[in-house]
C-alpha cells in the first residue's frame, strides 16, 4: 500500500514563528510600537487574522488556511523587502490603549508621554485643566487621548500639516470626539493668538541633521516635517520654549518630548530648570515647565 501524503497543518504559532526567523536574518529594526522580531511578527499576524491584543495564548494552536497564510506571508515580505513600519501596513497604531488610524501623512505613535496622560500629568498638573493644546498633533492621538482623560476639558489639535490634520480629523471622528476637540492648522501659536490653555502637550520634531542621515530605513517612510528640526534638532522646541508662557494661565503646564536631543537642550541652557520626567519603563527625553517657570526664562531662548 503507498504511503498517504499527510500535510502538516498551518498553524498561527508556526506563522509566528516564521515571521520571527524572516525578521530576525534581515535585521529589521523595532522601534514604531513594537519591540523584537516575534512582537513584530504576531502585530502582523493578529492584524490580518482578524484577532484582539487580548486573544488567549491557546490560539497558537488554531489552523490557518492557505489563503490567510498567504496573506499574512505577503506582509511579512513586505515588511522585509520595503522596510515598511508594520503600523503602516495595518493602518493601525495604539496609544494609551486605544486604536488610532495612521498612514504615511503623520509619524506613529509611540510617544512616553502616553505615561503621563494616563497619570494624569500628575504630580506636575495641580488643577483639572479646562483647555488643552495637542502641538504638533500628527494622528492626534496625544490630544484624544487626553480628551479621554480629561473628559471635561476642551482639547485643540494643531499642526503646521493639512495632510497630517486630516488625519487627527478621521480620528477624531472614529472616536466621536468632535463636540470635545477643534482642529486648527497653525505654525507653532501663529493661528491662536489671544488663546490660553491650562496645558499644552507636545512632540516636536528633534531629531538632528547628523542623526536624520544615520536612521533606519524604517524612518524614510515617516513624514521628514515630523522629525527633523534644524542642524541640532531642537529649532522648533526653542521657538517654542520662547513663546509658550503667553499661551498657558498662571498655573498652567508644559510638556515636551525631545528625545535623544534632551542632553543637548540642557547643556544648551543650564540655568533653566527643566524637569525631566522618569518612566517606569526606562523611556526619556520629555521635560515639563510650568507657566512661572517659562516666563522667567523666556529671554534665554529668544
Amino acid at each position: 500500500m503507498a504511503d498517504t501524503d499527510v500535510s502538516i497543518p498551518i498553524t498561527v504559532g508556526s506563522l509566528i514563528t516564521e515571521g520571527e526567523t524572516l525578521f530576525s536574518v534581515n535585521t529589521l529594526y523595532y522601534g514604531h510600537g513594537t519591540l523584537d522580531a516575534w512582537d513584530e511578527a504576531v502585530y502582523l499576524l493578529f492584524y490580518a487574522l482578524n484577532l484582539g491584543p487580548a486573544t488567549e495564548r491557546d490560539v497558537l494552536t488554531a489552523t490557518v488556511s492557505d489563503a490567510d497564510a498567504g496573506k499574512i506571508r505577503a506582509l511579512f515580505k513586505r515588511r522585509v523587502t520595503e522596510r515598511i513600519p508594520a503600523a503602516y501596513l495595518t493602518s493601525e497604531a495604539w496609544f494609551c490603549g486605544l486604536s488610532f488610524y495612521v498612514d504615511e501623512r503623520v509619524i506613529i505613535p509611540r510617544s512616553p508621554i502616553s505615561q503621563l496622560i494616563l497619570d494624569q500629568f500628575k504630580p506636575w498638573l495641580t488643577t483639572t485643566p479646562r483647555r488643552i493644546l495637542d502641538l504638533c498633533a500628527g494622528s492626534g492621538c496625544i490630544g484624544i487621548s487626553c480628551a479621554y482623560a480629561f473628559p471635561d476639558a476642551q482639547v485643540t489639535l494643531t499642526d503646521i500639516s493639512a495632510d497630517a490634520l486630516e488625519v487627527a480629523a478621521f480620528n477624531r471622528r472614529a472616536h466621536g470626539l468632535e463636540a470635545q476637540i477643534d482642529i486648527c492648522q497653525s505654525d507653532l501659536f501663529g493661528e491662536l493668538e489671544n488663546q490660553c490653555f491650562d496645558l499644552i502637550v507636545s512632540n516636536p520634531p528633534y531629531v538632528s541633521a547628523p542623526e536624520y542621515v544615520s536612521m533606519p530605513a524604517e524612518y524614510r517612510h515617516e513624514p521628514e516635517l515630523a522629525l527633523r528640526s534644524g542642524h541640532d534638532g531642537l529649532a522648533f522646541t526653542r521657538r517654542l520654549l520662547a513663546q509658550a508662557h503667553r499661551f498657558l494661565h498662571a498655573d498652567g503646564l508644559l510638556a515636551v518630548e525631545v528625545g535623544n536631543s534632551a542632553e543637548t537642550l540642557q547643556n544648551m541652557f543650564p540655568s533653566v530648570p527643566f524637569m525631566w520626567v522618569e518612566f517606569s519603563e526606562g523611556d526619556g527625553g520629555v521635560f515639563v515647565l510650568s507657566q512661572a517657570q517659562l516666563q522667567e526664562n523666556c529671554h534665554f531662548f529668544l
